[in-house]
């Protein structure tokens, strides 16, 4: 037979919300006519809707699509991201910043990191932050795009995004449906399986209806229809690495400046979200509830809002961790069906992006070659448990004893992978990595530094170089300083390129 006659022809997406939406723009745009695109979502089913602070990838995604990024903000009440600021987390009472970009430019062959180190705790030190381009704009309210030139300090940093997660699914709908997706409302009851293989062969809705695919992509949420409901997959549970379980979200009026930052401030029994948007600031507890009840999560939460609060909060229930395999069969689940992350730096959205990036890298056929699966398999599983470590690092470096999460925290055992991390930079600063972390040295920099990780020596080759490091160190601060000074208000920034219309309504 041709090979061109094994090609898939009918995709099937079970579940709307922010995946599937994302899925049917992208798989809509790479693939022509010839291969049929149907969404499955019911209105009966509402979504988590907790992905409004992303990171820089996000940006590359929209421009595959072909989105306007200044349309874009306007339909989903955008704003801009430089980093997260993270406060209480080492101990209460001291911040730090995790900014897009990294500390300064490299001006020798020894990173600038090193530089610092030495100079730190010399009279007239300054913090790592004041060595970011993305912390001098952030700490004022200002913004404006990175430059090209990178002879120009203004090439230092990247940014990302906040928006209306739903809104974003509302606006990916549209652009879905202009390239020929088709959208069925239903709830799905079941589905029937090929006794050969057990592949899903078509799901059945409440109204009788069965629609048949050759793959389905499940966005159906927590509930993993299809990839745990149908094919039971398998968890692998986190919780012990990552204790918080429930969040309770709750948005407020804006109030204040509008920041061009997240900002994450460390609770008793968790941590508390801060996203500001145009026309609303999202807020969230990610909380243990073995150390908090719901009703004290709720309260503590509004207790410690900007304005006044927009709706009572919305609980959310969750098992960190991830799908033993995310590609099962002719099924690959995408969002929350393939795991929960807690948001803490913002990856659920760039995790729904990089699964729609590999499966494109690895289209399948009718065959679905395993060792295509497992290839997809290999890398997703990869970047989660990198990702994971990166997160459990800022509950393990802290010096809270306050409470009982931060003393199991500060005494857990963690993975081999992130300990060895941990080490190498507890003893000269150096940063190590088998190259292929979403999140670069400069984050790793930012969060070993903001939790207080101190080396206890500089790299020994800084004082071998004839190098005036602290000359370098100043003439960089006191250029960020000039040329954030020179930017934009954030809010002017916001008013000129993409202010947002009303708010949508149907």
């Amino acid at each position: 037979m041709d090979q061109a006659d094994r090609s898939l022809r009918r995709i099937v997406i079970v579940g709307g919300g922010s995946a599937g939406w994302m899925a049917a723009a992208a798989l809509s745009g790479a693939l022509d006519r010839r291969c049929t695109i149907t969404l499955i979502e019911s209105d009966e089913i509402g979504t988590v809707g907790v992905g409004e602070a992303t990171i820089p990838p996000i940006r590359l995604f929209n421009q595959l699509l072909g989105l306007d990024e200044a349309d874009f903000l306007k339909r989903t009440q955008g704003s801009f991201k430089l980093g997260i600021e993270f406060v209480d987390w080492a101990q209460q009472g001291q911040r730090y910043f995790h900014p897009f970009g990294p500390h300064g430019v490299q001006f020798d062959m020894s990173p600038l990191h090193q530089y610092w180190l030495r100079r730190r705790g010399q009279p007239g030190a300054h913090s790592i932050d004041e060595y970011s381009m993305a912390w001098a704009a952030a700490k004022r309210g200002k913004f404006d795009r990175p430059v090209a030139d990178p002879r120009n300090i203004l090439s230092t940093y990247d940014y990302a995004y906040h928006f209306d997660a739903g809104l974003y699914a509302r606006y990916l709908r549209q652009l879905a449906e202009q390239r020929s997706v088709q959208r069925l409302e239903g709830r799905i009851l079941g589905c029937t399986q090929s006794q050969a293989n057990g592949h899903i062969e078509s799901v059945r809705l409440a109204d009788g209806r069965d629609v048949a695919g050759d793959l389905f992509i499940d966005c159906s949420g927590f509930r993993a229809l299809l990839i745990e409901g149908a094919l039971h997959t398998g968890y692998e549970d986190w919780t012990h690495w990552l204790p918080c379980d429930r969040a309770m979200a709750m948005p407020c009026d804006s109030a204040g400046e509008l920041t061009p930052y997240t900002r994450s401030t460390a609770r008793t029994a968790g941590w508390q979200w801060r996203i500001p948007l145009q026309h609303r600031i999202g807020n969230g507890y990610v909380y243990c509830s073995q150390y908090i009840s719901d009703d004290e999560a709720a309260a503590t939460l509004a207790a410690n809002l900007d304005g006044r609060r927009q709706a009572e909060p919305r609980p959310l229930r969750f098992t960190t961790g991830r799908r033993k395999l995310f590609w099962h069969k002719n099924v690959v689940a995408l969002g929350l069906a393939s795991g929960f992350m807690e948001p803490l730096e913002s990856t659920s959205l760039h995790l729904v992006q990089s699964g729609i990036s590999r499966l494109l890298a690895l289209w399948p056929d009718r065959d679905f070659d395993p060792l295509v699966s497992a290839e997809y398999n290999r890398i997703g599983i990869n970047e989660c448990e990198r990702i994971r470590d990166f997160i459990i690092l800022h509950y393990k470096l802290t010096a809270r004893d306050d409470a009982p999460l931060w003393r199991y925290c500060a005494a857990m055992a963690i993975p081999d992978t992130l300990q060895y991390k941990i080490d190498h930079f507890k003893r000269y600063g150096r940063l190590v990595s088998k190259g292929d972390d979403l999140f670069g040295n400069a984050s790793w920099l930012a969060v070993h530094i903001g939790q207080l990780n101190f080396p206890q020596r500089h790299d020994p080759l800084v004082d071998l170089r004839p190098v005036d490091g602290d000359a370098m160190l100043e003439r960089q601060r006191l250029a960020m300083v000039q040329a954030a000074q020179a930017m934009p208000s954030h809010a002017d920034f916001i008013r000129r390129f993409c202010p947002a219309a009303a708010l949508p309504t149907g």
